[in-house]
């Protein structure tokens, strides 16, 4: 290994081979009750809440350690407004033809369309920027590496918490979503990656058959 400056592992619990799997199987039980929902409550939710939540995501992994992400939080009425502006504008012209008829059939049993109320209903955006340059601290100006799939597993991390936190989440991802950079003063030489939409799910919120499918094991996985 090459030689570079270090530190004993300091906080690794290790638990008996019992323990591990009960742990497991409870965060499996815990996590497979996710779900997708596009009906939010305009519930509240404490700021507070989301920074933990945020902090959980920056200590995902990522190329060459430079944490390649900026996560922009809206709570703002207005900013809200004007990005379900922007949003359904860009939707529309995916729905009417951008999209073509394979992409909108595989979205059809979802129920998706061009309205989305839910980005001025939902308490809390977490526009999500994927960062080409930086470094470990914000001064940096370097390349950074592995950038989508670093942010990617960041993302995978904050939804994780946010679920565990007792809050629901959508990803949305209107193409493109350059106006996003607009709104939320990000330079260009960031990209937008996901709109996450984070609250309390509608009383009456449901969840599309077709989203409970899910392959089962030996479907997703060999063993070698």
């Amino acid at each position: 290994m090459q030689e570079h400056d270090s530190k004993p592992l300091p906080d690794f619990i290790e638990y008996s081979p019992e323990e591990m799997e009960q742990r497991s199987e409870e965060f499996y039980n815990e996590i497979k009750r996710r779900h997708t929902v596009r009906m939010f409550s305009d519930r509240p939710v404490d700021r507070k809440i989301i920074e933990n939540c945020l902090k959980a995501a920056g200590t995902a992994p990522s190329g060459a350690n430079h944490q390649p992400w900026h996560f922009a939080v809206i709570s703002n009425p207005e900013v809200k407004t004007a990005i379900r502006d922007a949003a359904e504008k860009e939707e529309r012209a995916f729905y009417e033809g951008r999209a073509g008829e394979e992409w909108l059939d595989a979205l059809s049993p979802l129920g998706t369309d061009d309205h989305k109320p839910y980005l001025e209903k939902a308490p809390w955006l977490i526009a999500i920027f994927a960062q080409q340059r930086g470094g470990v601290t914000v001064e940096e100006e370097r390349k950074n590496y592995y950038v989508r799939e670093s942010v990617g597993i960041a993302t995978g991390f904050l939804i994780n918490a946010l679920h565990h936190s007792g809050l629901t989440t959508l990803t949305h991802t209107p193409k493109p979503m350059t106006f996003l950079n607009e709104i939320c003063q990000r330079p260009k030489t960031e990209k937008a990656y996901i709109l996450l939409v984070v609250g309390y799910p509608s009383d009456d919120a449901t969840i599309p058959d077709h989203a409970t499918i899910k392959k089962p094991l030996e479907d997703i996985c060999s063993f070698i």
